[in-house]
């Protein structure tokens, strides 16, 4: 038991928060309210920390303040998702309220109620039911309730038991989380760090590698329209295998590596190993290589990564732009969609593949111009994108809180980035914006209900905001069921239509049908978008 918390304790600590929520990011990314495929706080959340944990591996220095200022520049350059942006910026606060060498409890409250602050401050409406609320009424009750004489471990004890008890509360605060029966996963994944902090304190030992730090290195300006695909696409998933579609216990992996062959992968490993299925292949067709192994089971992570970019690094910069912008999403087709309306720069991301403040820094570099129109393109990037713009100050940034592919699309097609006034044009694209329904068409990850209506598991869903429209067993008619249940559909002139990698030629062409029949009235324009997660991005004008 101690009553100062020198270097190598606080080192231990903090390496130790980061390996108890290593230890359950699988648990906390499935605490999503919607049944989709989303759930990523505890990735996101555990990338923040670990780049944290990175940048002090090799501190020896004897001051812990110096040692909570570089674990910050790395958790802050390493966040990603809106809990992974609060979290950093709450070790911000902390270390940010920290000047000695040593801890003691009077410190550490200081240092709670600084992090406390500046959690909040990141977030330009704070709700209550989330890691906010977990953050702030544990650090209250200690500063409450534990003495300014005791022990170290006897204040992380009350921290972490407190948090607890306000995570099973955080049901209760938020209807959709009520509904939905979990409790909030940011809440969850800082109950985990603290766990981890108060294991460490006793005397638990952690072993992380960095190996999972996500590279954000990657030039993705190397690979431009004008560019051929030579070298395919490194394809590597992880699929749980389900009984529902398969004989998990006899499925043999020379299926899958048969399959590969047939499409002309190569490097081709797959490896079973009870209900888990490891895939790797180079290929050019990844989006037939995802609807092949949705046949067997359900994907728990996917990474797809243009090998392109790895064969040509450019060796001159660009020259300085006045103006450029920034995109944020994944599958070919939508990039391909925002590159036509001069879109100068995509980063990689989206649902479930959230970039972080470095992936952000890094895309600013590369673009060089004066000023840099961000386009996040859902809200789980949009305090991200918001916290590289406070970090940057060699170009201009203007965040366009875009939420969704559908309004970044829209947005970027009515800015003009020539103009002189770009706070009118942004003011303008979110007046347009915000007249724009959007329909996401997904399959539910498990049994749930919502907006009071139930879905099972494996059926597709479509869903408008935070409101379900219809759901079922087929993804075109799911879709279709859903636009006449919009209630102002008639009055719409356009029906835009981004289909996933999913969608096959027949859907595309039923859904086409059903459209041209049930509207004539409305323009309909498709892109193959070739995006994960989602069979359907609709939007209506």
């Amino acid at each position: 038991m101690v009553k100062v918390l020198d270097v190598t304790a606080l080192k231990n600590m903090l390496i130790g928060g980061a390996g108890e929520l290593k230890k359950n990011v699988a648990v906390v990314n499935e605490l999503n309210v919607f049944p989709v495929p989303d759930g990523d706080t505890g990735k996101n959340m555990y990338q923040t920390v670990i780049s944290g944990v990175k940048e002090i591996s090799s501190f020896d220095g004897e001051s812990t303040s110096l040692l909570l200022k570089r674990f910050y520049n790395g958790a802050m350059l390493g966040a990603r998702g809106n809990s992974g942006v609060i979290l950093s910026e709450f070790i911000k606060g902390f270390a940010n309220a920290t000047s000695t060498d040593k801890l003691t409890v009077k410190d550490i409250k200081t240092a709670l109620q600084g992090g406390v602050k500046c959690a909040y401050n990141a977030v330009d409406n704070p709700v209550e039911g989330t890691i906010l609320t977990v953050m702030k009424s544990a650090t209250d009750y200690v500063c409450s309730h534990v003495s300014d004489d005791a022990y170290i471990e006897d204040l992380f004890t009350a921290h972490y038991e407190s948090a607890e008890k306000t995570l099973i509360k955080t049901k209760e605060m938020l209807p959709a989380l009520k509904e939905a029966d979990v409790v909030d996963s940011g809440g969850a994944g800082y109950v985990y760090i603290i766990q981890g902090f108060l294991s460490a304190l006793t005397g638990e030992e952690y072993s992380l590698s960095f190996d999972d730090i996500k590279d954000s290195s990657v030039d993705l300006s190397a690979f431009t329209s004008d560019s051929v695909l030579t070298y395919g696409y490194c394809t590597e998933l992880l699929v749980r295998l389900q009984n529902s579609k398969v004989d998990v216990d006899s499925f043999d992996e020379r299926e899958v590596i048969s399959y590969l062959k047939s499409i002309g992968g190569d490097s081709i490993v797959a490896s079973k190993t009870g209900d888990l299925l490891k895939v790797h292949v180079h290929t050019f067709e990844p989006g037939q290589v995802l609807v092949k192994l949705r046949n067997y089971g359900e994907f728990l992570t996917v990474k797809i990564e243009n090998m392109s970019l790895q064969h040509n690094e450019l060796e001159e910069k660009k020259p300085r732009k006045k103006t450029a912008i920034l995109a944020v999403c994944n599958g070919d087709g939508v990039k391909k969609a925002f590159l036509d309306l001069e879109t100068d720069d995509i980063i990689d991301g989206g649902q479930t593949l959230n970039p972080s403040t470095s992936d952000f820094i890094s895309a600013f570099d590369r673009i060089n111009a004066d000023n840099i129109i961000v386009l996040p393109n859902n809200s789980n990037v949009i305090l991200t994108a918001k916290q590289a713009q406070k970090t940057y100050d060699k170009s201009k940034i203007f965040v366009v809180e875009t939420k969704s592919i559908q309004q970044g699309y829209v947005a970027v097609s009515v800015i003009n980035k020539y103009s002189d006034d770009l706070d009118s044009e942004i003011e303008n694209a979110l007046d347009i914006v915000s007249d724009l329904t959007t329909i996401d068409v997904t399959y539910a990850v498990r049994n749930a209900t919502v907006s009071g209506k139930s879905v099972l598991k494996g059926d597709f869903m479509a869903i408008s905001g935070k409101e379900l429209l219809s759901s079922g067993g087929d993804k075109v008619l799911t879709a279709v069921n859903a636009l006449s249940n919009v209630e102002d559909i008639q009055d719409k002139e356009l029906l835009t239509v981004f289909f996933g990698c999913d969608v096959t030629e027949e859907e595309k062409a039923k859904f086409e049908e059903e459209i041209i029949k049930a509207y004539p009235d409305i323009s309909y324009c498709p892109y193959d978008g070739n995006q994960l997660v989602y069979s359907f991005l609709i939007s209506l004008e």
